[in-house]
């Protein structure tokens, strides 16, 4: 299978097919391409929730700024700085810190807080998740220490982009910021829902093409999930097969990406990481976060494992990572392999 010369008409028949049999050499086919780039192995990244407070109003996420439902909260620096000391102790070579569009966190304040974390732990990755920024801040904060920064683009198509978010965002924009942290020398994760309100197949048709053409280090597919107080709180939520289609896929076509099990395919299926390490995934993130961050940020309903303590977590992904056949990597970075 090479999906990098499918046609559209090719890419589509995969995209919607419901036979079992199809889908089943569609994983395969994902495995073996992950087995030759990472083997067995699985990266662990320790995911710290900075904030839920967002200037944004994107009609999805459960911490749009016009959720009054929502309880807001942000880490300060001494906090972040202690979830990462919980990370390193149990074996974490990788910290994530993410959150919403913030403007609390300038980029003063958040250039010291990464300065900070790499002095304490010069050798561990950084990765940040806070939305568009602008070069000279991207600039600023890989100076600063970031290595990776995670941007989901959440849809490829212009007019799908439009109706789920407010007209002041704009997939261009997006996608500027994409290219822009690639120029910088991040390792840079794009990434898109699938089951979104008003998506059709040529939607995530457009999705990966636009990873295709853009050869993102990571990319983070998970299902779309409702969440209280949103304009579309009411809409059913996606579905796990898309989600595993939609992944193998992707890993198909950039093989050597480093591609999540996201945590919302437990929302849709008790054993969704499982499943997504058999469609190709390749990196698992536990939470670090404090026990009071977890559950208010919730960016969509039934958000999973927000009662687990930091080493419970961790243990127990541990368990099940094994169990699926797989070779949990606590000790590497797990950096992306150069093409």
């Amino acid at each position: 299978m090479n999906p990098k010369i499918w046609s559209d008409e090719e890419l589509l028949h995969y995209i919607t097919t419901e036979d079992r049999a199809e889908m089943e050499e569609l994983f395969a086919a994902a495995r073996k391409v992950r087995k030759e780039h990472y083997g067995l192995d699985v990266y662990f990244r320790g995911l710290i929730e900075c904030t839920n407070y967002c200037k944004n109003d994107c009609y999805y996420c459960g911490i749009r700024r016009s959720n009054a439902g929502a309880n807001r909260y942000r880490l300060g620096s001494e906090e972040i700085l202690e979830c990462c000391r919980t990370g390193d102790t149990l074996g974490f070579r990788t910290f994530v810190l993410q959150g919403g569009e913030d403007p609390w966190f300038t980029d003063d304040r958040l250039c010291e807080i990464i300065r900070t974390i790499r002095t304490e732990f010069p050798d561990h990755a950084i990765t940040l998740s806070m939305g568009e920024r602008s070069r000279k801040s991207y600039k600023a904060l890989f100076y600063a220490g970031v290595n990776r920064y995670l941007l989901r683009h959440e849809s490829g198509d212009d007019t799908h982009y439009s109706a789920i978010h407010p007209p002041e965002m704009k997939l261009s924009s997006r996608k500027k910021c994409l290219y822009t942290l690639k120029e910088l020398g991040f390792q840079t994760g794009a990434g898109f829902m699938t089951g979104a309100p008003f998506q059709t197949a040529e939607c995530l048709l457009a999705d990966l093409r636009f990873l295709q053409e853009m050869e993102p280090h990571m990319a983070g597919i998970g299902p779309f999930v409702p969440a209280a107080h949103t304009p579309f709180a009411d809409h059913p939520a996606g579905s796990t097969d898309l989600t595993l289609r939609m992944a193998a896929l992707t890993r198909l076509i950039l093989p050597r990406v480093l591609l999540p099990a996201t945590t919302a395919l437990g929302v849709l299926s008790r054993d969704g990481m499982e499943q997504a390490l058999l469609a190709g995934a390749n990196v698992v993130m536990p939470n670090l976060s404090p026990g009071y961050a977890k559950k208010r940020y919730s960016i969509y309903n039934n958000k999973p494992y927000t009662d687990d303590e930091a080493a419970e977590g961790l243990h127990s992904m541990i368990l099940r990572v094994k169990a699926a056949g797989f070779v949990p990597n606590m000790g590497a970075r797990g950096d992306a392999k150069p093409a």
